[in-house]
């Protein structure tokens, strides 16, 4: 979405075409809600900044790109078809094979014929008498629908550091997530990364080997841990496709919907030596196993997170070979998993190559970029490249960069100004017929994504056939159930130990005005009673909501 809000008037009735429902994005959630509109016999208008498919695997094709969920356990699992043709290459894999996948999913469903691409939608105006939204796009067109779903994604509005002189550097300088389509050439060149979040691990750990010299600019070290990725061999995929109605029955019955399930037993409920052969075993598993197979406790008491803690800073320091570089690469105010975990593939051995150095910008703070390099408060280095990997404003941005404009004039960014409200993180009052997949207060942002995008495309999607049935043309959610949910949302997150750390799944971003505030922006209680919630609404005929 835009990097800046752009200011519209509220617009005239003048439309290029009217349709029954407008998504805004052409990734995984646009892409499947479109399927499911369609055989509801909707007409569906899907509009697409890019130029392809694909969301985040279409805009983020920096090195090292990939999956940090097993790839079979990703890819859609609502056609048994789809799933039987198709076959990962990799246990976890890489951008390019992701968008690969996409284009067939496109091509498979006949997608393309329903979606405007380089359309980026810049506002959205709600008109009371009409009970129809009519959205503009950053070229002026205009189109009127009755139903608008937002399919935005939650790590989509791309920040950049708020520093002077970003426009004077002569070299090349990227943002992770505008990544060139082109191939860009690292040999002989001076390098500088900055941000070390899971972006920054994976561009690291891919060009370190290849660049002249490399130098990382890191404000706060990320807890990492090993991928082990391989490739899929004939015997693995067979197991895998004879697998998959119980491997998606399992996804169900996780929190997260991983592969991983929490360890029953406390951390202190064990001997110190099973305690640690445990751990050993976790670290030697691929993938997020040593996040969510954990002890249960390990991310709900302290001193059971600060022993884990412990375990992995002696990972570190085992693997980094400068003691002073290994300190500075080990959290300090964050535990294990209460910020999201990087997984890596060699990353803390690239800080052993002698053209690889690290930058603690807590201890010398970058002054300025210049048009040669970055300006420390301690030294100025010369670049040729500067690569920014400073993430996103996450979950509530990409809505914060379109001016929806509700029922009273009231925009949702200002409505969301000092705190998050929804309803089952799916709609949200003063904003009739529009519908948030992957919002905030969702179980979506804190989930192997494209298992809880189906839930929320499905759930949406039944609701449109129950309006079709009724005649239903307004839905709106209620003050109360507003309230009542987001309440319950905030009740969730207590006593975990994620709520005490800035990062953007408490809506921190240092690179964004306005965000220092801690907010609860995703569901806590699990992806089963998450749709539980959202079953026992439409089954009780969608109360929480009044529908006209």
């Amino acid at each position: 979405m835009p990097d800046t809000v752009t200011t519209l008037d509220r617009p005239t009735k003048t439309v290029t075409r009217t349709t029954d429902a407008i998504v805004i994005g052409a990734g995984i959630a646009g892409m499947y809600q479109l399927y499911r509109l369609r055989q509801l016999g909707l007409s569906v208008q899907v509009f697409e900044a890019g130029s392809g498919v694909g969301g985040t695997w279409f805009w983020n094709r920096y090195p090292g790109a990939r999956f940090d969920s097993e790839s079979y356990t990703y890819g859609y699992a609502f056609d048994d078809a789809l799933l039987a043709e198709w076959n990962w290459g990799e246990h976890f894999a890489a951008q390019p094979e992701t968008l690969r996948y996409l284009n067939h999913v496109a091509d498979r469903f006949d997608l393309r014929r329903d979606i405007q691409f380089d359309s980026r939608v810049a506002g959205a105006d709600w008109d009371e008498a009409e009970r129809r939204w009519t959205v503009t796009l950053d070229s002026g067109e205009r189109f009127d629908c009755r139903f608008l779903i937002t399919a935005l994604g939650p790590l989509s509005a791309s920040t950049m550091p708020r520093l002077p002189g970003i426009d004077d550097f002569q070299g090349q300088s990227f943002h992770t997530s505008k990544w060139p389509h082109e191939p860009v050439d690292f040999a002989g060149k001076r390098v500088a990364v900055i941000g070390t979040g899971a972006t920054g691990v994976q561009v690291i750990q891919t060009i370190a080997p290849l660049v002249g010299s490399l130098t990382v600019f890191q404000r706060t070290p990320n807890w990492a841990t090993p991928l082990l990725n391989a490739e899929i061999t004939e015997a693995e995929q067979a197991k895998i496709k004879a697998g998959y109605p119980a491997m998606f029955e399992l996804l169900r019955q996780t929190p997260g919907c991983y592969i991983h399930q929490a360890d029953p037993r406390g951390t202190f409920e064990v001997s110190a030596e099973e305690r640690e052969a445990f751990w050993e075993e976790l670290y030697a598993k691929p993938g997020f196993a040593i996040w969510m197979a954990n002890f249960r406790d390990m991310l709900t008491d302290p001193k059971a997170n600060a022993l884990f803690s412990e375990f992995v800073a002696r990972k570190i320091r085992q693997r980094v070979k400068d003691p002073e570089v290994a300190e500075m690469l080990i959290p300090k105010c964050h535990g294990f998993g209460t910020r999201r975990v990087p997984q890596e593939t060699h990353y803390y051995e690239a800080y052993n190559l002698p053209h690889v150095s690290l930058v603690d910008i807590k201890a010398t703070p970058i002054e300025r970029i210049t048009a040669s390099g970055i300006r420390t408060s301690d030294a100025e280095r010369e670049f040729d490249m500067i690569i920014y990997a400073t993430g996103f404003d996450a979950v509530t941005g990409s809505f914060d960069r379109v001016r929806f404009t509700g029922t009273d004039g009231l925009t949702l960014k200002e409505k969301w100004q000092d705190g998050t409200q929804t309803y089952l993180g799916l709609m949200s009052h003063g904003f009739p017929n529009m519908l948030t997949l992957v919002g905030p207060h969702n179980a979506s942002t804190r989930c192997n994504i494209p298992r809880c995008i189906e839930q929320n495309v499905e759930w949406v999607a039944e609701l449109m056939r129950y309006a079709q049935e009724k005649g239903i043309t307004r839905i709106e959610t209620t003050p109360a159930a507003e309230a009542d949910w987001s309440r319950h949302v905030e009740e969730l997150a207590g006593g975990l130990l994620y709520t005490l750390v800035d990062s953007w799944m408490t809506g921190i971003n240092r690179n964004v005005e306005g965000r220092t505030t801690r907010r609860v922006l995703q569901y806590q209680g699990g992806a089963p009673a998450y749709r539980e919630h959202c079953d026992a609404v439409a089954k009780a005929g969608y109360t929480g909501m009044t529908l006209s």
